[in-house]
């Protein structure tokens, strides 16, 4: 099966309220030019010099998410130009993306990452931490930066009932979240969850945003 085909099967799969990011880091531009030529706009990097690289050389009506761990002093590479950051995992990253994009004259759409998993190597607030800082209220004076969400992943485990239980509490989160903070927001709509192993799972959880990548493209080369 080439990218194409696995592309189409994975969107005959997708309701009509569920949108892919077609996780395309480490492979190359023909991948990404493949399931560009089938219609797939959005699509998800973790490297940001990879990600400015491909933006530079690629068509630009692609939508460019980052969904990588970021550092700070990368983001004034992708200001100019990302769609949606997936991963702030700290208010002090919150206020870097507000700087650099008041710089660029930009709105960036961020979502904010929580640790669901009980994995240790993946990042996040905890569900206490992000109530903290929402409810602080220093992010509404952040004019550059426009929060649209949450996104969490799920162990890495063949335990079914594990991840439904992750997804869930991200859920419960986001719908108390939307209803303290964000209640007549309407960017406030999306839930980022689910990748290659686990976004039926995810999509049954009310994800909006699907992470898919060795699915659609293989396995990557690194």
């Amino acid at each position: 099966m080439n990218i194409a085909e696995n592309l189409k099967q994975v969107l005959a799969e997708l309701p009509t309220n569920v949108r892919l990011v077609a996780v395309s880091k480490f492979h190359p531009n023909e991948a990404i030019e493949e399931a560009y030529s089938v219609g797939q706009r959005i699509f998800g990097e973790s490297k940001v010099q990879e990600m400015t690289d491909k933006y530079e050389s690629l068509p630009k009506d692609i939508e460019w998410h980052f969904i990588g761990h970021l550092q700070t002093n990368k983001i004034k590479y992708m200001a100019p130009y990302v769609a949606m950051i997936h991963g702030i995992d700290s208010y002090k990253l919150l206020v870097e993306v507000n700087k650099q994009a008041a710089k660029v004259g930009r709105i960036i759409k961020c979502l904010l990452q929580l640790h669901i998993a009980q994995e240790e190597t993946k990042f996040g607030f905890s569900a206490d931490e992000c109530r903290e800082m929402l409810a602080a209220g220093e992010w509404k004076s952040l004019k550059y930066v426009q929060i649209c969400g949450l996104m969490g992943m799920a162990s890495n485990t063949d335990d079914i009932e594990q991840i439904d239980r992750e997804f869930c509490s991200l859920n419960e989160l986001f719908k108390e979240v939307k209803e303290n903070y964000f209640p007549d927001s309407d960017a406030f709509c999306e839930l980022s969850m689910g990748m290659s192993h686990d976004y039926h799972q995810a999509i049954a959880k009310e994800s909006t945003l699907v992470r898919v990548g060795s699915k659609i493209f293989g396995e990557r080369n690194y």
